[in-house]
């Protein structure tokens, strides 16, 4: 799907990360002096990938739905700048009733595949492919971590400003229209302030992120409190579910931070923190 130079300025990614829950006093994240950058805004550098696969005729959006994502990190991303972004699609695949269709955003700093499934569009006698589940957490053990994310009823519509601006994260008529019970906050938003939490768990800062997998179960709404449980190991490695209104929104999550940058936490991690305090 060709290459996109995508440019930036310092206050996209502190508004990104303030989009994703970053609290005011994390200077390194929303203060331009001393910035550094969240892997995960790389999601919205290569998102036009995925847009731009669906207005070729590779499905229809209003058929789909963002069944999982995952994220490698080759270079941390400048405060500020250009990038070139490739775009392509990896593979569809047929999953029996349905379909998944990988498309690929790769840059010199990061990779994203974002998965789109496709409900009814398979049967056709291709390949199953891969399950999207990522790779388990090697060996055994680790330290159970807790976290609590209460998101602000204006979640949805801060994280809009980074991109994405469908209209079932803002309009609650459109929301209804495609079936849902009201406006709904962006599975991306909610991998990021995941991938954020969990860096405490690895006893990492956040933008030590190398890799992240997780498969989308359910929406959040804004307002809602989402739980994160996992296991947490030695290597930097972090395995985490999410839970928000009583289901599983994030399932199979496996986040991995720079191994040996700090000490481990002694014991098992629990924290608590809510949008605006």
């Amino acid at each position: 799907m060709g290459t996109r130079r995508v440019a930036y300025r310092e206050e996209d990614p502190i508004l990104y990360a303030l989009a994703v829950g970053a609290p005011a006093d994390q200077l390194d994240l929303v203060f331009e002096r001393r910035l550094r950058v969240l892997p995960t805004y790389g999601l919205v550098l290569g998102l036009w990938v995925a847009d731009a696969a669906g207005a070729l005729g590779a499905f229809r959006p209003e058929g789909a739905l963002h069944g999982a994502q995952s994220l490698d990190v080759h270079r941390p991303l400048p405060p500020a700048g250009e990038l070139e972004v490739h775009g392509r699609i990896a593979a569809v695949w047929d999953k029996g009733r349905s379909a998944v269709l990988d498309v690929m955003a790769e840059s010199d700093h990061f990779s994203a595949r974002y998965s789109i499934f496709l409900p009814g569009q398979g049967g056709w006698g291709g390949e199953r492919g891969p399950s999207n589940d990522p790779e388990p957490a090697p060996g055994t053990g680790g330290r159970a971590w807790s976290a609590d994310y209460r998101t602000s009823a204006e979640q949805a519509a801060l994280y809009r400003l980074t991109g994405d601006r469908h209209l079932i994260h803002i309009d609650p008529e459109a929301a209804r229209a495609a079936g849902l019970p009201g406006v709904i906050l962006h599975g991306l938003c909610t991998l990021g302030i995941a991938a954020r939490e969990a860096a405490a768990a690895a006893a990492a800062q956040p933008w030590e992120l190398t890799s992240l997998r997780a498969r989308f179960t359910a929406p959040v709404r804004p307002g809602d409190t989402i739980g994160l449980t996992g296991r947490s190991h030695d290597d930097g490695t972090v395995e985490f579910t999410a839970q928000a209104a009583g289901a599983t929104v994030l399932s199979s999550g496996l986040a991995v931070y720079a191994a040996g940058a700090h000490p481990a936490p002694a014991a098992d991690l629990t924290v608590a923190s809510a949008a605006g305090g």
